[in-house]
């Protein structure tokens, strides 16, 4: 018995397997199983020779030895075997350096990534534009808005017209320069049409790829080009100029989306521009609360400021103020003046003096006005800019203008009527 791999007779018993006998090649450590022939009919074959003939152990395994075997015996051992012994040899082959670096293998590998490529084109699919010039005129935008439109990306772009028509001027190479292909047609009327229909007809024959069509023109002929094109499972796109737009009409679906040339955008559909006016409403309402929430905190700042509060007088009865809305430069303006022309008073004999002045100039004005508190207070603050009762309380002379006047050596209140008259104690 040889070992398959090397021929060699030097081999030990390494356990059994199937039950039978397996044994381990001790030069190239290759495994392998008993021989498929026992050695008593080894000999057997041999006796029979009757010593006239030398016949080789290859040549008994070969020939009609097997023939005494039942097919079951040949199946596991002697193919089973050989089918295994190939199997490895095989992938030894194939996994080492040499077959790896060889160029049979980088032909495989360029072989096997052009069919990839090939089914993944087969999958995803493309689209293709069908251009009748002579009918429409496409720039570069309105091309990329269709491009848009489709589910697939544009590869193929064919245009249609008689190029020595002086009409088309250099559209032809704008086109080319756009990697159209340029297909010309002979003079007459609806010959681009034509063409276009027998060419898109048999498209999937050059195109197999394609899975959608952009059929460009206004020409009502070209429906049954669309018909024929969606009778053969394709989307088609019939792309129409009405006026200053494009119509893009989905054949399959019924579906339209309208584009602006000179505006260069989609022209939007009905729901579309009462969500956008829904849009704009609701930013105009934010952007308003946003600029009256402003305008409040200036209110109540001016509010603050003129002290225009029911807590002065606890008497009042509780009245709801609305606050008039006031322009910011306005108050900005009143602010200015108010720095620039009013005079600081900082202490109690500088208040009494402004006071006694201002008696002075409304006497002089009306001798027989009575001057009430609540005037005297609006006076005061017309000039300085201040409530009454802030001056008050900022020099720390009471807790309100009223008691003041009452507390004041300068000054004495009479009662006349609901109010108090203020009466000057001493003129300066």
């Amino acid at each position: 018995m040889k070992c398959p791999r090397c021929e060699s007779t030097l081999y030990r018993k390494n356990g059994r397997r199937n039950d039978k006998q397996n044994y381990l090649c001790k030069n190239c450590g290759k495994q392998f199983l008993e021989p498929a022939f026992p050695r008593s009919l080894e000999g057997e074959l041999l006796a029979n020779s009757n010593g006239h003939t030398k016949v080789s152990m290859d040549a008994t395994t070969e020939v009609p030895l097997v023939k005494d075997l039942p097919e079951e015996k040949i199946t596991q051992k002697s193919l089973g075997s050989f089918s295994l012994t190939l199997a490895e040899e095989l992938l030894q082959t194939i996994l080492s350096p040499d077959w790896l670096e060889s160029a049979a293998f980088s032909q495989f590998i360029q072989k096997f990534q052009q069919k990839t490529e090939i089914k993944h084109q087969l999958e995803t699919g493309i689209s293709l534009l069908l251009l009748d010039a002579e009918n429409l005129k496409l720039d570069i935008n309105s091309e990329l808005f269709l491009a848009s439109v489709c589910k697939y990306p544009l590869q193929v772009k064919i245009a249609f017209a008689n190029w020595r028509n002086p009409s088309t001027g250099k559209q032809d190479i704008e086109l080319y320069n756009r990697s159209y292909q340029l297909i010309h047609v002979p003079g007459g009327k609806d010959s681009a049409d034509a063409k276009m229909i027998a060419l898109g007809v048999s498209v999937l024959r050059s195109y197999p790829t394609v899975k959608e069509i952009l059929v460009c023109s206004g020409d009502g002929i070209l429906i049954h080009l669309c018909n024929e094109l969606q009778n053969q499972g394709l989307i088609v796109y019939w792309v129409r100029r009405q006026g200053q737009n494009l119509q893009i009409e989905n054949r399959n679906t019924g579906k339209l989306t309208h584009y602006s040339l000179p505006m260069a955008t989609e022209v939007p559909s009905f729901e579309q521009v009462v969500d956008k006016i829904q849009e704009l409403i609701k930013s105009e309402q934010e952007s308003i609360n946003a600029r009256l929430n402003s305008l409040v905190a200036v209110a109540t700042l001016f509010q603050e400021r003129c002290d225009i509060n029911i807590k002065d007088n606890p008497n009042q009865p509780t009245i709801e103020k609305t606050i008039p809305v006031v322009d910011k430069s306005f108050t900005e303006s009143i602010q200015e003046r108010e720095k620039e022309y009013s005079p600081k008073i900082h202490n109690e004999k500088t208040l009494d003096k402004l006071l006694l002045k201002i008696i002075q100039d409304i006497k002089i004005k009306s001798p027989k006005t009575k001057l009430s508190v609540s005037k005297l207070g609006t006076e005061l603050r017309k000039i300085t800019g201040e409530s009454p009762n802030s001056i008050i309380k900022k020099l720390k002379l009471g807790s309100s203008f009223t008691k003041y006047l009452e507390s004041s050596p300068t000054f004495t209140l009479k009662a006349s009527g609901k109010e108090y008259e203020v009466i000057p104690l001493l003129c300066e």
